[in-house]
Formats: C-alpha cells, sequence, structure tokens
C-alpha cells in the first residue's frame, strides 16, 4: 500500500460498482480526463482509486474476483473498459432486507452461509472507506453495514436513500469514532435530479411563477424492478422530492410529483427520465416545459463517486471527522444541509481550495 492510494470496499457489486470499476481502469491513463469534473482532487487522480474489498449475496458473484462479478448477471450496464484479474474476491454478506421478495428470481442469493464478520474483513482488506451500493428499500442492511463500518473504524458512503449520513445521531457516532461519513442517495453527473433542480431554481429565479412539476422515471435495470414495490419506494421519493422542493421558493405552494414509475427490462442500464414544468410569466402568460432525459445510469453515478471518494480521503489527509457537508450536497441527493447548487460548487471548490494549500 502506498500513501497515494484510496483502500475502498464495495457493499453490492451490482451496475453503479461495475461502472465505478473499469472507470478506475479506464482513468489509469491520467492523460485522459473527459468525462471527469475534476481531473485531480487535491493529488489524487481516479487512477489512485484501488477497491480491496467486496461484499453481495448473488451466487453468480460470491466467490469470483471482482474483475468477472461486475460483468455477472444480473448486471446489464455499458461495459466501456475490461477490468484485469484484481485478486479482490466478493464475499458473502448478510441478506438481511437486501433481496425484496419479488426480487428473488433477480437476485439468486447464494446459499453459503454469509461470513461471520464483515467488520474483520475490512480490517484485513485496509480499508479507509466502505461505500453502500444495495438496493432501495434495504434500511435493515444498510444500517449494518454503517454498524460494520464503525466497528471496523472507517469512512462510510452512503449512496442509497436511506437517511444515515445525514442524520445527526449517526453523524455523530462517526465524528466521536474519528471517522468520515458522506451521504445520502448519488446524485448522478448529468441525471434527473440536478436537472429538475436546476431548471426550477432557473425559473423562479428569472421572476416567473412554477405552479406545478413532475418527473417520470423508467429504466430496465435491477433498481426500477426492485422499486416496483411502492414499500421499497417510499425512501426514494422523500429523497428525489425534497432533493427538488428544498431549493424551490414557496414550494408547499407547488403541486410536485416525482418518482420512478415503471420497469421496462428491453432498456437495460439505459434510464429515461421524463420532466414537465407548469407555470406564469410576465402579465399571466401561462408556459409549459417539457423535457427527456435518456442516460447510462451506472456511468452516471460512478462520475460523481469518483469525487466523492476522493474529498472523502483528503479530507482524512487534513485530519477532519464526521460529516462532509460540501462533498454531500454537492454529490448526495439528500444531504444534511441543501444549498442552492450553486453555492454547493462554490463551498466544494473552497473545500479542495484549502485542501491543495496545505
Amino acid at each position: 500500500m502506498t500513501k497515494s492510494e484510496i483502500r475502498v470496499a464495495l457493499v453490492g457489486v451490482g451496475n453503479c460498482a461495475s461502472s465505478l470499476v473499469q472507470g478506475i481502469r479506464y482513468y489509469a491513463n491520467e492523460a485522459t480526463i473527459d468525462g471527469l469534473a475534476r481531473p485531480k482532487v487535491g493529488r489524487y487522480n481516479v487512477s489512485n482509486i484501488s477497491i480491496v474489498a467486496a461484499f453481495d449475496v448473488d451466487q453468480r458473484k460470491v466467490g469470483k474476483d471482482l474483475s468477472e462479478a461486475i460483468f455477472s448477471e444480473p448486471n446489464c450496464t455499458l461495459r466501456f473498459m475490461d477490468v484485469e484479474h484484481t485478486g479482490v474476491v466478493v464475499h458473502k454478506g448478510p441478506v438481511l432486507d437486501g433481496v425484496a421478495p419479488h426480487m428473488h428470481e433477480a437476485f439468486r442469493v447464494d446459499e453459503k452461509q454469509p461470513i461471520s464478520d464483515v467488520g474483520e474483513v475490512l480490517r484485513e482488506s485496509g480499508a479507509e472507506m466502505l461505500i453502500c451500493y444495495l438496493p432501495v428499500g434495504s434500511a435493515r442492511a444498510s444500517r449494518f453495514y454503517a454498524e460494520a463500518a464503525l466497528e471496523a473504524n472507517i469512512g462510510f458512503v452512503n449512496a442509497i436513500p436511506e437517511f444515515i449520513c445525514s442524520d445527526d445521531t449517526w453523524i455523530q457516532r462517526f465524528e466521536s469514532k474519528g471517522l468520515l461519513c458522506a451521504g445520502d442517495d448519488i446524485k448522478s453527473q448529468i441525471g434527473a435530479t440536478i436537472l429538475h433542480r436546476v431548471i426550477g431554481r432557473l425559473i423562479q429565479d428569472r421572476g416567473a411563477v412554477l405552479n406545478n412539476t413532475y418527473q417520470l422515471n423508467v429504466g430496465g435495470n435491477t433498481d426500477f424492478m426492485n422499486m416496483l414495490d411502492e414499500e421499497r419506494l417510499v425512501s426514494k421519493r422523500i429523497s428525489k422530492t425534497q432533493a427538488v422542493t428544498s431549493i424551490l421558493d414557496e414550494a408547499e405552494q407547488i403541486t410536485v410529483r416525482i418518482g420512478p414509475s415503471d420497469f421496462v427490462p428491453q432498456l437495460k442500464d439505459n434510464k429515461v427520465a421524463y420532466l414537465n414544468f407548469n407555470g406564469q410569466q410576465f402579465g399571466g402568460a401561462s408556459f409549459q416545459l417539457d423535457m427527456k432525459l435518456s442516460v447510462e445510469d451506472s456511468p452516471n453515478s460512478a462520475g460523481i463517486m469518483v469525487d466523492v471518494i476522493r474529498c472523502m480521503r483528503v479530507a482524512r489527509d487534513r485530519g477532519l471527522t464526521g460529516y462532509l457537508p460540501a462533498v454531500s450536497a454537492v454529490s448526495f441527493k439528500s444531504p444534511r444541509y441543501q444549498y442552492r447548487d450553486t453555492d454547493a460548487l462554490a463551498k466544494l471548490d473552497e473545500f479542495i481550495a484549502e485542501t491543495n494549500d496545505n
């Protein structure tokens, strides 16, 4: 292990993990910067990130090298980079509520016993942070892994809509142990949430009145299939809705409907989002805006996660502990503190500038 290596563990070796692992290899040539918001964060390139441990429950992934597991079914994301053998074998973690009843065919749960001590595996791997990529609705499982991170004395990044790293009690627990956390619910690079926030805010900043707005999303990956169960979708709908309403003036007077709407298998990892805005402008004249976004879902997420990982490391280098507000405000739908996007970016730039000065 070198001082520049950022050692990361993953729970959930799905499409998002696949894109992240591929991306680390894709940007191994540090001259390749297209698609990156920040080629360097502090002194760290994407190539400094190293995956050192991984957990899943699917029999097609458990026991395999990570380089093979990320391309195993039911993963269906874009294969944009070959990944050589990593030496990281995927461990079977506890299932808990990570697999919904209607997902037992899509996720073929391995019959082996789960490892007895996740914390021990994390410690032995030398990981400095754990990224939670569990399916939406994994309330118990995501908190189990947050506890494992605390036990192993490593940081925690929550990419799913369970309110952990935005919760004061959890934040205090990580801070009291001198650890870092960031989250919750990853906000994609060019996704429906950031577009909805920017356009909604633009309408109000230009003096127009926003009366109602909606966002509908369809996709064909297991994330969308999982969210066919409305009970597992509750936290996701809350997270996506408050991500938009939190930056709108008088949001309680605006009719808002946001959330996934259907699973369309042939789309695979492509996500199609439909956004609609209705309101009034000068003189009471009405306007309507319709937008459609089609994007490969998991690389969209990984483009943000590579910055989160490097920001976690530079914060650690500086001796910071607890919650990272600027990083979380830019990178997640449900941070502890919501800011307008321009303000959040300015705060993150300031954080990175302080890092570069040290």
